[in-house]
């Protein structure tokens, strides 16, 4: 049982169905929600591609937003270092909010080194291969 499960494990948690769904929320949109994961090492041009496809796809009328490597480590991630384990917690936390943004309707845009090829198999797990586009740069 991993830490976390632990903390959770014997708490009265549970998922709450919300009336307002993915497929609402989508056909508000007039699209659907995906997650387009930019990969490869530092300064392969990710962020650059990531933010390009994302000012087309806004010009297209389209909810977007870009989840960019740099920044969650200002933020969401500032308390992991770059050691295995903490990459993959990182690419872990970064799978779970773009599948929140999936679900809300929004194209979601990666860029993140993830170096681990299981660890991108875990966030393609947590997606859903249909929504989840992987980019080698």
């Amino acid at each position: 049982m991993t830490e976390l499960n632990q903390k959770n494990s014997g708490k009265n948690i549970k998922w709450h169905n919300l009336t307002i769904d993915r497929n609402k929320l989508e056909k508000m949109r007039g699209h659907k929600g995906m997650v387009i994961w930019f990969t490869g090492l530092s300064g392969s041009g990710k962020s650059t591609l990531a933010n390009a496809v994302n000012e087309v796809l806004h010009l297209d009328g389209l909810s977007t937003y870009v989840l960019d490597g740099d920044n969650i480590r200002h933020g969401l991630c500032k308390d992991l270092g770059f050691s295995d384990e903490d990459r993959e917690e990182n690419i872990r936390r970064i799978g779970e909010v773009a599948n929140l943004f999936m679900n809300a309707g929004i194209i979601t845009i990666t860029a993140f080194v993830s170096p681990f090829n299981n660890d991108r198999n875990k966030v393609r797990k947590i997606i859903g291969s249909k929504d989840f586009i992987e980019v080698y740069c």
